[in-house]
């Protein structure tokens, strides 16, 4: 019976202790993550203001973008047409037509 007593006072300390200590790791850990959530929310709104601000020039940046994409694009057609082209001036002997 002392084993059995030894290891119920020993369960109860630890389930005691260990609730305590978890209990003041997820208090410290909780109050962090609120810390980080406020100045993620205040540097959301600076962004918001700062994009406001800037969504011109950022409009602009874009559409520049596009276009050379659109240049390299039109390059590469270009390209490729010109490789596919020797291709098309020698039809194959059974393709052409006799007169």
């Amino acid at each position: 019976m002392s084993q059995r007593d030894g290891f119920t006072g020993g369960f109860l300390t630890g389930t005691i202790v260990g609730g305590i200590v978890g209990g003041i790791i997820g208090a410290v850990v909780a109050s962090r993550l609120d810390n980080n959530e406020e100045e993620q929310e205040s540097s959301l709104f600076q962004s918001d203001k700062r994009e406001k601000l800037d969504s011109e020039e950022s409009i602009e940046m874009a559409r520049n973008r596009l276009e050379d994409k659109i240049a390299q694009l039109n390059h590469a057609i270009d390209d490729v047409r010109q490789q596919l082209t020797p291709i098309e001036k020698h039809p194959l002997e059974s393709e052409s037509i006799p007169d």
